[in-house]
C-alpha cells in the first residue's frame, strides 16, 4: 500500500481549511460524499485530467497511516483503485503542502517528492 496520498486543491479552498484546522472537500468532493485522492502514480494523470491550465492549486500530500479507516481503495478511472477519503481531512495527517506551478504548455509541474 502508499504510504502517502495525494489531493490537488484550490489554494483559496485550502487557507479556509487552514484556519478551520480542517478541510471538509471541494464542491465536487462534497457532491461524490468522499474526498479524492490519487497516489504519486496517479495524480500527474488526476492534474491532466481534471485540472490542466488552471493556476492558484496546491497539491496536499496525507499520511496513509493517519487516515485510518476512513480511506476506501476503490476501483475508479480505468478500473484502478484509488484512496477515496470518506471524512474530513484532519491537518494532524498532512504532510507537506506544495503550490502547484504550470510549465508554458499547461501541464503541472510536480515536486521531486512524487515518485
Amino acid at each position: 500500500m502508499n504510504a502517502t496520498a495525494y489531493k490537488i486543491v484550490r489554494a483559496e479552498d485550502w487557507q479556509k481549511a487552514k484556519k478551520a484546522r480542517i478541510f471538509k472537500g471541494s464542491p465536487e468532493d462534497i457532491r461524490d460524499g468522499f474526498l479524492h485522492f490519487s497516489t504519486g502514480r496517479q495524480v500527474r494523470a488526476t492534474a491532466e485530467r481534471y485540472f490542466r491550465g488552471q493556476e492558484g492549486l496546491v497539491l496536499v500530500a496525507a499520511d496513509v497511516t493517519a487516515l485510518g479507516e476512513a480511506l476506501k481503495w476503490e476501483i475508479s478511472r480505468g478500473g484502478e483503485k484509488f484512496p477515496h477519503l470518506y471524512g474530513a481531512l484532519p491537518m494532524s495527517a498532512v504532510l507537506w503542502i506544495k503550490p502547484m506551478t504550470l510549465g508554458p504548455d499547461g501541464r503541472h509541474l510536480f515536486p521531486d517528492e512524487i515518485p
